[in-house]
């Protein structure tokens, strides 16, 4: 059984260096995806500002417009009350002239406070195609770095699984079926060694008798806490392996 967790060992080893490369290509992605949000974002802002700043020039047409309609029917009281001979009706034409006056004035203020705006809005506006040029050159060594790194990332992944797939094929088909689905549960070692009647997964402390069990290495044995498949560290079946010469490196480290 020993022998046959050997191949396991060497599979997890490689297996546990694609986890590794998968979750720093993941993150070199997330930086990809900051980047590119970023600058999203801020073309999202450019067209809004840009609507805004085409509502706020509609508007002000509206008002110029309006302006001009009443500069035109004041001159027409003008004139109308150029021709009036009763009292009565040219005062009745200055009251028009003055309410009219009054709305031109309004209006002017009005379509002043609307440029004042629309001069602010384009501003910002500026600011904001600023931000998206510099956004965009600056970003693009950083992202041509990043491709490269998840370019190389997969190429290690590749050459990782084609190792995998030749140790695969030496492999126990029946533990290495068990091995895969715990891998693919858990994300992490699922073989591991017993270290002081300890599982060096989950940590947690087992039996006499267990112990027992993985040293004879008779059949697998997983952890009754965190189903884990235990063999037994000092055993000959292991040496050559990554784990065994971890091992040596521990043991070298506390003399």
């Amino acid at each position: 059984m020993l022998e046959k967790l050997k191949v396991i060992l060497d599979i997890q080893e490689l297996d546990m260096k694609m986890i590794r490369l998968m979750r720093v290509k993941k993150e070199r992605q997330k930086e990809l995806n900051q980047i590119d949000s970023l600058r999203q974002d801020l073309k999202v802002q450019l067209t809004d500002k840009q609507a805004e700043i085409a509502e706020l020039n509609k508007n002000i047409l509206e008002k110029e417009s309006k302006i001009q309609e009443i500069q035109e029917k004041i001159k027409k009281f003008e004139a109308k009350q150029a021709t009036v001979k009763k009292v009565d009706e040219f005062n009745a034409l200055t009251q028009e002239m003055t309410s009219a006056e009054r709305e031109k004035i309004q209006t002017e203020q009005q379509t002043s406070d609307l440029i004042d705006k629309k001069n602010l809005e384009e501003e910002i506006l500026e600011k904001i195609k600023e931000s998206l040029k510099e956004s965009e050159e600056s970003s693009k060594s950083l992202e041509a770095e990043i491709r490269n790194s998840i370019k190389m990332i997969n190429e290690e992944g590749q050459e990782l699984k084609s190792k995998r797939d030749i140790l695969s094929k030496d492999a126990n088909q029946e533990i290495l079926h068990i091995y895969d689905r715990l891998l693919r549960n858990k994300r992490d070692r699922v073989v591991v060694p017993l270290e002081n009647r300890t599982c060096s997964g989950c940590h947690i402390a087992l039996t006499a008798q267990h112990e027992n069990l993985v040293r004879k290495g008779e059949r697998l044995v997983f952890c009754e806490h965190c189903s884990r498949i235990h063999f037994w560290q000092e055993s000959e079946a292991t040496e050559g392996t990554t784990v065994a010469t971890k091992r040596r490196r521990r043991k070298l480290q506390s003399v």
